[in-house]
């Protein structure tokens, strides 16, 4: 394969891509990744010295700029599509990762763990695609379709021996929300898709690995005998970024190394 022809296939040198909570977990794997690749990639969270931090790395690969951002309201969601808007023209890419889990046993699950769950997982994800569709439908065309990769989990797809409730509804619900959007943005020549992923070593996974034995025990289970790596959770983002990705929509994609279809 030649090089011009790898870089038709999967480049997405100059792209302009948003990414929420990324400057950790999945979210930071991810924003590397498209930055690696040459995106002008603009990275979302609320804590201003994480954002500091993040585009301080990033930007010893590419343009990675960090806006502090609450995505989990609505008002928080038009600010950071505000200043997007402010500096940008189009956005080709728009990955929707912030989250947060909340374990209680279903006797004592509360609706703070409730809705400060799905505002932030589900909720956030809509509104500020809502927000940002006039500079995904400037960048979108029938050869070259904007994309909006929602980041949900493989515990939207089956259950788990966590008590997590709020969360594997929200996810489940930004699934099937993302389908509803990829039929619905259609004509618009936007593409969404979602990346469920599988264990990634992550604030959220921290206490699966806080010892070596758990550490060890919890990879034997796995059918790669592994955990997620950067490469894993960009890379498909890259695609369904890339023309080689753009006649998918409205999928779900496990990223999971087959533990929700093998084991």
């Amino acid at each position: 394969m030649s090089n011009s022809f790898y870089e038709h296939l999967f480049g997405i040198a100059g792209k302009v891509a948003v990414v929420t909570g990324g400057t950790r977990g999945i979210g930071l794997m991810i924003a590397e990744g498209l930055v690696r690749a040459g995106a002008k990639v603009y990275v979302a969270s609320r804590k201003v010295d994480a954002c500091h931090a993040t585009e301080a790395k990033l930007s010893e690969y590419g343009e990675c700029i960090a806006i502090p951002s609450d995505v989990s309201n609505v008002e928080g969601c038009t600010r950071l599509a505000d200043e997007i808007k402010e500096r940008e023209q189009m956005l080709n890419i728009l990955v929707n990762n912030a989250g947060l889990t909340w374990n209680l046993h279903i006797d004592e699950f509360h609706e703070k763990a409730w809705d400060r769950v799905v505002d932030l997982d589900v909720k956030g994800p809509f509104f500020l695609a809502q927000q940002l569709l006039p500079l995904l439908r400037r960048a979108g065309s029938s050869d070259n379709r904007a994309v909006i990769v929602n980041v949900t989990s493989v515990n939207g797809l089956r259950p788990s021996g966590l008590q997590n409730y709020s969360y594997v509804a929200a996810k489940a619900g930004l699934g099937q929300l993302s389908v509803q959007m990829a039929r619905d943005l259609m004509q618009d020549h936007i593409n969404v898709n979602v990346l469920a992923p599988g264990l990634f070593k992550s604030k959220m996974t921290a206490p699966l690995f806080d010892t070596e034995a758990k550490e060890k025990a919890l990879l034997a289970a796995q059918p790669m005998g592994r955990s997620g790596a950067m490469e894993d959770a960009a890379g498909l983002v890259i695609f369904f970024s890339s023309k080689a990705g753009s006649f998918v929509t409205g999928v779900t994609v496990p990223c999971d190394g087959g533990a929700s279809t093998t084991s």
